[in-house]
């Protein structure tokens, strides 16, 4: 990658907002070809990009960790999911685009010891 468009990439990674895909294609003109570069800076681990329009009115695209694990979910409404996981595998975090979260701490027995969510409740047995 030259310069000058790797320069131009990573000011999208800093700049976008999601929902990523709709804004990768609407607001900078990126091609399908090149979302895994952005998302894959974007979330600063290597990913995988599943673009699904298998039903034109519910098109969606996912990301998955090298893990094979989803961290990242939209549709063509605009509805987004991000998810975060530990060394572990285990689902550490979950955002939504509606405002719903959940932050959750495992022992090392892959056991919820914490939970936090959006709605106020927490559940802390640390």
């Amino acid at each position: 990658m030259n310069k000058k468009y790797e320069r131009y990439i990573n000011y999208i990674v800093n700049d976008l907002e999601t929902p990523y895909f709709k804004n990768m294609g609407e607001n900078y003109g990126l091609s399908e070809k090149e979302y895994k570069t952005v998302i894959s800076k974007l979330f600063n681990q290597p990913i995988s990009v599943q673009l699904s329009f298998e039903n034109p009115l519910a098109e969606s695209n996912k990301v998955y960790n090298k893990n094979g694990k989803p961290i990242y979910y939209e549709d063509s409404d605009g509805y987004w999911v991000k998810r975060e996981y530990d060394t572990n595998g285990n689902e550490i975090y979950f955002e939504d685009s509606n405002g719903d979260w959940i932050k959750r701490e495992y022992d090392t027995n892959g056991n919820i010891i914490y939970r936090e969510d959006s709605n106020g409740l927490i559940i802390d047995n640390r």
